[in-house]
């Protein structure tokens, strides 16, 4: 699929009814099969069926549609550009720059009728809660954990206990795939009524930095779970684990190699090829302790020795084949421990011994870790007799357009392709909280993502998803012109400055309370409307505005496009001269009807605002399938150019005035309003 906002593609004519019935037959399909995603998967299924069937039997000429602004999505070349970033104040308070949090569902006017079709409820503002109640509809998204946790309760496997941990290394800022981890690890212990750890795995000083435990935790927090207390660091086990490795040595289970790098990796073996034991490996026992025992005292140089563990060499898991355990870093210190060590123990030893310590009983990872799940279980059984710690793979969170990997994110900060780890464009965390989306939309999207045995890709959409039903009631709706075309009504009266009163929700979205509440929108005889609304040679079922044609303002009055002005030069349509008809105001008792109806915003009245919009940071939705099958490039060359474009907005009074309201707040970044561009997106201040 070369287009990503498509779920599927029909070529030629088909009759609208053979595409439902289709739908409907693969359901009942799923059904019978037992699948666990049956309902959200059909949802989908029947609603892109049924948006192809109205496709394939709609006229051949259609008008451009509106732009679908999104999060971090790509869209065809030419198509307006959605996102952005969170801003500062530019000067005084009558140029701000304003922030998209998520696109919206639809692209035409709200109608009602749609409005109500998307309504959702809101979800709890409790993290916990949140977790759990997931999205609408979404309830059957599978987590075989749970049915494992369950049989471990039943049985006593875990004597009645739940601890769970989520394990970060501090060498960079999360990203979303984190963020599954982090509510799928705090929400089973929470559910169980169990613990979980947050445990630092900074064993490479290397990499790790201050800055990064510091995000971590806030990053954590943000999302609603609370570690107080139980925060750790596998630098607080280096004296233990030095110890299980004292013990390793002592049995004969691990022994010191003083090979060269280069040597230890051509003895080890290939897949189809059992490796070559080292010379090292019958050295006693009394002799690699002593090794030891000098490699932690600063006897050796980086690289010179290392200690492994003597398992089995000709193992089909090359991962067995006598794996390091141990090796030396002197440089840089450490950024707990300082210089304390000369040694630091490699993750697969010090991961399950950890786990081991603080007595974890459910250690979820990636199914990436599946392979080294023996050697997880080798070490534990070596070094633990009583009640201990079992590994479960599941699989990660691909999310298409989007890179989920620390190392290439850092290779995007460290180029200045962003302007840091919190840029709106970024898949991590900071970035999303940045943007602007609440903490309360991931939980519900990485509820609907659900957790599964096997690896997959989820589309962008449903992360939109996620984050516009959790936006939806909770937005108040205002206009705003992102390219203004100027209008100007001939038959409105000078100076005249009429005030609506729209509300600030839909009616599917209002409470009781926000049945009263309302905004004052001023119309004056010059406006701007979206140059995108406007077209002097349209095709076929074009309902905006056109020489001699109609349309709606939204709140306001019918208007009819007398006069064309273009600029004599390029040709380019500078300005529209309409008339209104008095008798046709939007909420009155009149019989006049048009099909189209666009927003605006008054000339005289409206405000300037900076607008950054994002697209998608890459071009392809698999970069790693991408760069496998074409070699000869790099992650830099999948980068969209255009994923950052300025422009200078137009909008309604009461959005200035919200916004004054914030400008002295503490917390910028939790206090600031969002708002609903109608027709726009959710954007941020």
């Amino acid at each position: 699929r070369s287009r990503p906002r498509r779920g599927l593609v029909f070529s030629g004519r088909c009759s609208a009814p053979l595409l439902v019935a289709l739908a409907s037959f693969i359901g009942l399909a799923l059904c019978l099969a037992g699948s666990a995603q049956v309902t959200p998967m059909y949802r989908r299924l029947l609603s892109q069926t049924t948006r192809a069937a109205t496709t394939a039997t709609g006229a051949k000429a259609r008008a451009p549609p509106l732009p679908r602004r999104s999060l971090w999505m790509r869209r065809p070349a030419g198509a307006t550009r959605g996102g952005a970033s969170i801003g500062e104040v530019m000067g005084d308070l009558g140029r701000m720059d304003l922030s998209q949090c998520a696109g919206t569902a639809r692209r035409g006017m709200a109608a009602k009728a749609v409005e109500a079709q998307e309504a959702s409820s809101s979800s709890s503002s409790n993290a916990a809660a949140a977790a759990e109640e997931g999205a609408a509809g979404e309830e059957g998204a599978s987590n075989f954990i749970k049915t494992i946790i369950e049989e471990d309760l039943k049985t006593g496997k875990t004597n009645g206990r739940v601890l769970t941990r989520f394990p970060p290394e501090p060498n960079g800022y999360l990203h979303v795939g984190h963020a599954k981890s982090i509510c799928l690890q705090f929400g089973l212990a929470e559910q169980y009524k169990g613990i979980c750890n947050l445990r630092f795995d900074d064993t490479n000083p290397l990499t790790e930095d201050i800055e990064y435990v510091e995000s971590i935790i806030r990053d954590v927090k943000w999302l609603g779970f609370d570690p107080k207390e139980r925060i750790y660091y596998t630098s607080d086990y280096f004296q233990q684990l030095y110890d299980h490795a004292v013990t390793l040595i002592k049995n004969g289970d691990a022994y010191v190699d003083t090979s060269s790098e280069e040597e230890i990796r051509e003895k080890r073996g290939t897949v189809k090829t059992p490796g070559i034991p080292s010379e090292y490996r019958d050295r006693s026992v009394e002799e690699n302790l002593a090794l030891f025992e000098k490699m932690k005292e600063g006897g050796f140089k980086d690289g010179e020795a290392v200690l492994r563990a003597k398992i089995d060499m000709s193992s089909p898991n090359m991962l067995l084949r006598d794996p390091l355990i141990y090796r030396i870093k002197t440089t840089p210190p450490h950024h707990r421990t300082k210089d304390e060590w000369k040694i630091y123990p490699m993750y697969d030893f010090a991961h399950p011994l950890s786990d081991a310590i603080e007595g974890v009983t459910h250690s979820i990872c990636t199914l990436e870790f599946d392979v080294h799940r023996p050697l997880y279980d080798w070490l534990v059984d070596k070094l633990y007799t009583g009640p201990r710690p079992y590994q479960y793979e599941m699989g990660r969170l691909n999310l298409d357009y989007t890179l989920t990997s620390k190392r290439k994110l850092l290779t995007l900060v460290n180029d200045g392709l962003v302007s840091g780890w919190n840029d709106p464009r970024m898949p991590t965390i900071a970035g999303i909280r940045r943007k602007g989306i609440p903490p309360e939309a991931i939980q519900r999207f990485c509820k609907m993502v659900g957790v599964a045995r096997s690896e997959s890709r989820v589309e962008m959409d449903m992360m939109e998803s996620a984050i516009r039903e959790e936006l939806n009631d909770k937005t108040p709706r205002v206009m705003a012109v992102l390219k203004p075309l100027k209008v100007v009504l001939t038959n409105w009266e000078e100076g005249k400055v009429e005030t609506l009163e729209p509300p600030l929700f839909p009616e599917a979205f209002q409470t009781e309370q926000d049945q009263t509440r309302t905004r004052h929108v001023p119309l004056t005889r010059e406006i701007y409307i979206e140059q995108d609304d406007f077209m002097i040679d349209p095709p076929k079922k074009y309902f905006r505005l056109r020489p001699g044609g109609e349309v709606r303002l939204r709140y306001g009055y019918i208007i009819k496009c007398e006069e064309v002005i273009t600029d004599p030069k390029t040709g380019e349509v500078v300005e529209l001269r309409c008339t209104y008809d008095p008798d046709t105001k939007s909420g009155t008792k009149q019989t006049r009807k048009v099909k189209g109806t666009i927003h605006w915003v008054s000339a005289t009245h409206g405000k300037d605002l900076d607008v950054n919009l994002y697209e998608s940071m890459l071009q392809v939705p698999n970069a790693d399938e991408t760069l496998a099958q074409e070699p000869d490039k790099t992650i830099l060359d999948l980068i969209n150019p255009n994923s950052l474009v300025k422009r200078t907005a137009k909008v309604e009074p009461y959005v200035m005035d919200t916004i004054s309201k914030y400008v002295d707040a503490n917390d910028l970044e939790q206090a600031l309003p969002r708002f609903q561009l109608e027709r726009q997106g959710f954007f941020r201040r």
